[in-house]
């Protein structure tokens, strides 16, 4: 049985203390309260976590692949730092640098929020892309409310992890459930998902996210099976391997996701290249980016698209009509 989410949705202003854009379902079945608190600016490179936005307070109904209804309880955030600069010598310099990026930020969503029309976004890459952590802060400025889709699911079959759920079941029940979140999640408003690596390979699934808009954050694979390399592989099923060196293992393994998914991902909206954000700051390392940078890309992005994507362009329903094309004959 399939859950219905009807929901009513609320937003008020930016900076405010209280809480802006919560989902309430009539029934009581969901209620969806946004992350407080602003986001703090990390190097993308840096395997430890300084300062994240948690998930969003509420109850999300989703229906399995043998139709029964599974509660998904997200667990409730608590209030983060205000943005901050990085600790360096020259800490005044960063603490300029790191307010006026607060600014941009918060002035480029103000724009977006314009076009957007309650729109959820939904984004899209490889696994250690950084979905995860730029979605919260696009989520806090825009005063939308978060969802990471892998946690989702783990909460859904009640589970740790999902490689305890690839282990235990299979990549297959994995991706059914996965569908079936994103399903729910495209009959709402005002949320910004960070989606698994691999849900672009189901059609359905855009589908789902065409319902909205959907951020490609197109990361090197060199920069990925860094970063992954550094954290650990167990919590990613498709790239633990027992032994070998974890570097190459995982540059291995992601060079041929990335052969299998690429013209998925390209079906994207938005196009978020780290190489072009680094070579536009003169960075040859897309390590020395910060998640704020990345976001700052990513509206900028959705913006440049929507405003050309509007109803009075009479170039936006072939454009729609010929993308749709292309993602059926996935």
């Amino acid at each position: 049985m399939e859950a219905g989410l009807a929901l009513q949705t609320r937003a008020a202003g930016f900076g405010s203390g209280r809480r802006r854009g919560g989902l309430q379902s009539p029934i009581g079945s969901l209620r969806v309260a946004d992350p407080a608190g602003a986001a703090v600016a990390a190097g993308f490179g840096s395997g430890r976590r300084r300062g994240g936005l948690q998930s969003p307070i509420g109850s999300l109904r989703v229906a399995d692949p043998a139709g029964a209804a599974v509660a998904v309880r997200a667990r409730g955030s608590k209030p983060v730092a205000p943005l901050r600069a990085k600790k360096s010598f020259g800490g005044h310099e960063n603490l300029h640098n790191s307010v006026d990026e607060a600014l941009l930020l918060k002035r480029k969503s103000e724009e977006v929020l314009f076009y957007l029309n309650g729109r959820c976004i939904y984004l899209v890459g490889m696994m250690g892309s950084g979905k995860s952590t730029v979605g919260k802060i696009m989520s806090e400025v825009l005063g939308y409310s978060f969802f990471d889709s892998d946690k989702l699911v783990e909460q859904a079959v009640g589970m740790p992890s999902v490689a305890q759920i690839f282990k235990v079941h299979s990549e297959a029940f994995f991706r059914d459930n996965e569908s079936s979140v994103l399903r729910d999640l495209s009959s709402m408003q005002r949320l910004v998902v960070a989606t698994g690596g691999g849900a672009v390979i189901r059609p359905v699934n855009w589908k789902y996210m065409k319902k909205g808009l959907s951020v490609w954050l197109d990361v090197p694979l060199d920069a990925l099976a860094r970063r992954i390399a550094k954290v650990g592989t167990a919590s990613r099923p498709l790239l633990d391997q027992p032994s070998g060196d974890p570097y190459t293992m995982a540059f291995s393994k992601l060079s041929m996701l990335a052969e299998q998914r690429g013209d998925a991902y390209a079906n994207a909206d938005v196009r978020v290249s780290l190489e072009e954000i680094a070579s536009k700051q003169g960075h040859h390392d897309v390590s020395k980016l910060t998640p704020t940078d990345i976001a700052i890309e990513s509206l900028h992005k959705i913006e440049s698209f929507v405003s050309e994507h509007t109803p009075d362009n009479p170039a936006s329903d072939s454009q729609a009509e010929s993308q749709i094309q292309r993602i059926q004959t996935l």
